[in-house]
């Protein structure tokens, strides 16, 4: 019975032995138990030096202090405080112990603008008598120790702490790394720090303008033409021009707008009139605060409101001017405002915490990020390649950034974050970014606006993920630009997706993926893209007024604000995936066509037993089917993946990808290549237009001939096939309904010997039945 019955298996099994963009298992050296909820990254040692405070500092005159740290060749210094002999400064500064080739830590109290030789007085302190603490111990209390001048003399006194601990001490997050290549300044820890960033909720905003009333016009001889506008901080729609001469202006159109919590903008409505064709003048505005709108989570009508219009400076005055504006108000909580595409949709929730309904999370995951290798140089430092490298982690509302790590291409972070899961049809994205605001010319040198660089991003679907179990894979950092695909090194992670509960995560496949209104009250695809940059826009805005601000590039490359941008490549990519999706159906065609031209006589005669079998007794049809797919699936799970999905530059089309199409798929909007190179794109655009319109054609062709065959277009067509479902009306009304199946299933697996070269009699009279091609120009 083999081949009796086909077989289907996805490409979706183990890699190749070896695959340059593949992924790797790796075998980290995790700790057995939890401790302080560091145990999917291995355990790295630090000496923290806290620098709190210093007093009865004694120098000549007036100068700002600033404590500097020295450990061998590492130098750090903390801000200054201006005028006081009693700075409090109250910086962490951590210092990796393997790093460490120095027996004393020294602290000098400086002022700033001293020279590198002069200071008020330094500590010394020996590494030796250091204590180490691992939570949850307490934390170690900071001593004065004296420091002295270079004359030996007492100068004052300084407050620090010294302990070694791991990245699990609560002061990693706030400590500055200060073991880099060069001195670590103030300016410059507030850009290598790790970071947690809470996204603030964004809602949509809905304004929909009804009408406006009791309009008076400087000119009144002229006939207004109105329109109104809306304008939400940066985002600014407007209405249709309504024409009227009567005091009286209607529209009915509804604005969407993003708006984040807490809410700090205002909506502005202006009734403008358009004198000229470039000029256009304010007849009346207003400003309404959030706090005026109504907030719904349904489809529920907003009861409209009216509000007067105030005339803007320097208008032409009119007397009891009393113009007044009626709009519907509200802020849409049943929503999720969608910030990236709906694909990598990391959290599913509605804007409205009403609605969460006080479900309980279905599960954690968790995310170790260990260490990159083998980073693309991206600088020159010293004569050698360098970069300074740092992770970004992102999934809902909570953004993860570890410390930069500064002059290395095989950078170590070892950091563990976690999120809670409502939903595990979500995607967990990594990226890695070189960071060019450091360094002799990085932006805070040289003040121009560097954006970091993205080496590599990794996308991790927590659906794929096993329950329980520790992945740990390195993942290739791939890079795609106008020059070709590029491997820009390796990034270690670890990954744990752990299920609170289990009911609660099978129910999960019952619900709607997005919130009901996304359903009750659908958003056309233009205004879902709309609002989708508004909202990257919003939340790269926020996230870049923290105190660590987080890059705007950063914030568009985690939410692929420009994937939906056209793209040669990425058509094809999606035309081979088509064909990929529907190769069972071919190869489950071509196996029916293989049976009925005999090409293996024994697999023939048993499908022939086989069919008749399920002829004669129908009630074992479905049993049949549903048994194959369970048998198939048991098939199937020895080949199943033990790894993530991952980037795959053969899906992608990267690999193949011509020069000029990438060129094409990187250039800006509006385009900024010469008229020849666009020119030749066009032509190449409509030749592939061309196809596609001749392939549209043959199949709307086909459809209209069978659609054709009963409406008399061609009259002697439709009364053959009238007559032929009469007669075939009376041969399976007569004939038991065995009989008739059992001779069309062997009249099709006929052998080759009684079959044909031409074309069989239902496909010619087909084929000749009228189509509307002939109304065509």
């Amino acid at each position: 019975m083999v081949g009796v019955l086909p077989r289907f298996f996805g490409s979706f099994g183990g890699l190749p032995p070896y695959d340059e963009f593949g992924i790797k298992e790796t075998r980290p050296r995790l700790p057995g138990r939890r401790t302080a909820g560091y145990d999917l990254v291995e355990r790295m040692e630090y000496l923290y030096v806290r620098v709190v405070k210093a007093r009865e500092l004694r120098w000549g005159a007036e100068f700002d202090p600033l404590a500097e740290v020295k450990l061998g060749s590492y130098s750090c210094t903390t801000r200054h405080i201006e005028k006081t002999v009693g700075p409090e400064w109250n910086d962490v500064f951590a210092f990796s112990r393997e790093r460490i080739q120095a027996s004393f830590l020294e602290v000098h109290v400086r002022g700033r603008g001293f020279a590198a030789d002069e200071y008020v007085g330094r500590a010394r302190f020996d590494l030796g008598d250091v204590p180490v603490r691992v939570p949850p111990d307490s934390a170690l209390a900071p001593q004065w120790h004296h420091v002295f001048d270079k004359n030996g003399e007492r100068a004052g006194e300084v407050m620090v702490a010294l302990w070694v601990g791991t990245q699990a001490d609560e002061c990693f997050p706030l400590a500055v790394h200060a073991d880099a290549a060069f001195a670590v300044d103030a300016d410059l820890a507030a850009h290598i720090r790790c970071k947690q960033y809470a996204v603030p909720r964004l809602w949509y905003v809905r304004v929909n303008v009804i009408e406006c009333r009791d309009v008076e016009l400087a000119d009144k001889a002229r006939v207004g033409e109105l329109f109104v506008r809306s304008r939400v901080s940066t985002q600014v729609l407007r209405t249709k021009t309504c024409v009227s001469r009567l005091p009286s202006y209607g529209w009915n159109e509804d604005h969407l707008f993003v708006a984040a919590e807490p809410f700090e903008d205002h909506l502005i409505i202006s009734v403008e009139d358009r004198v000229k064709v470039d000029k256009e003048e304010v007849i009346g505005h207003v400003h309404i605060p959030f706090n005026d709108f109504e907030r719904r989570w349904d489809a529920r009508p907003i009861r409209p409101r009216w509000y007067n219009l105030v005339q803007p400076e320097g208008a032409t005055k009119i007397e009891k001017f009393s113009s007044k504006v009626c709009v519907r108000l509200c802020l849409e909580g049943g929503y999720r405002v969608l910030s990236e595409p709906i694909h990598y949709l990391s959290d599913v929730r509605p804007a409205a915490r009403e609605l969460w309904h006080g479900r309980p999370p279905i599960g954690l995951v968790e995310l170790g990020i260990h260490n990159a290798f083998g980073l693309s140089s991206l600088r020159e430092r010293n004569g050698r390649g360098s970069c300074d490298a740092y992770c970004v982690a992102k999934y809902g509302s909570k953004w993860f950034r570890t410390q930069t790590v500064i002059d290395s291409l095989a950078p170590r972070f070892h950091q563990q974050c976690f999120w809670e899961v409502h939903d595990h049809s979500t995607v967990l994205t990594v990226a890695v970014f070189h960071n060019c605001q450091i360094g002799d010319s990085g932006g805070l040198v040289t003040g121009d606006p560097v954006k970091d660089v993205l080496l590599g991003k990794v996308r991790l679907r927590l659906s794929t993920l096993e329950t329980g179990r520790i992945h740990t894979h390195a993942y290739p950092l791939i890079s795609l630009h106008g020059g070709g695909i590029k491997k820009m090194g390796e990034l270690h992670l670890a990954v744990r997706f752990s299920s609170t509960s289990t009911l609660g995560l099978l129910q999960t496949y019952a619900r709607p993926h997005l919130p009901p209104m996304h359903y009750h009250c659908p958003l056309s695809v233009v205004q879902q893209e709309r609002l989708r940059r508004e909202a990257v826009a919003v939340i790269a805005h926020r996230l870049g007024r923290a105190d660590l601000p987080l890059r705007r590039e950063c914030v568009e490359h985690l939410c692929e604000a420009h994937a939906h941008r056209w793209s040669m490549r990425r058509s094809k990519a999606h035309f081979f995936r088509i064909l990929s999706a529907l190769a069972p159906l071919f190869a489950a065609f071509k196996w029916f066509v293989d049976v009925c031209s005999w090409r293996n006589p024994v697999t023939t005669v048993a499908v022939h037993i086989i069919y008749a079998m399920l002829v004669c007794c129908p009630n074992l049809i479905l049993p049949t089917f549903f048994l194959y797919k369970f048998c198939l699936g048991l098939w199937n799970y020895r080949r199943r993946p033990r790894h993530p999905w991952h980037v795959d530059t053969k899906v992608s089309h990267a690999e193949t990808a011509h020069l000029d199409e990438l060129d094409e798929e990187f250039d800006e909007f509006p385009t900024a290549r010469p008229h020849e190179v666009v020119r030749m794109r066009y032509d190449r655009l409509r030749s592939l237009g061309a196809r596609i319109q001749e392939m549209v054609g043959d199949v709307a062709a086909h459809v209209e001939r069978a659609r054709c065959v009963m409406t008399w277009r061609d009259p002697r067509a439709t009364t053959m096939y009238m007559l032929l479902c009469l007669c075939a009306a009376v041969v399976t009304f007569v004939a038991p309904f065995q009989a008739v199946a059992l001779l069309t299933g062997f009249y099709l697996m006929r052998h080759p010997s009684l079959r044909q070269r031409l074309p069989d009699v239902p496909s010619n009279f087909f084929r000749r039945l009228p189509c509307k091609v002939d109304c065509l120009l």
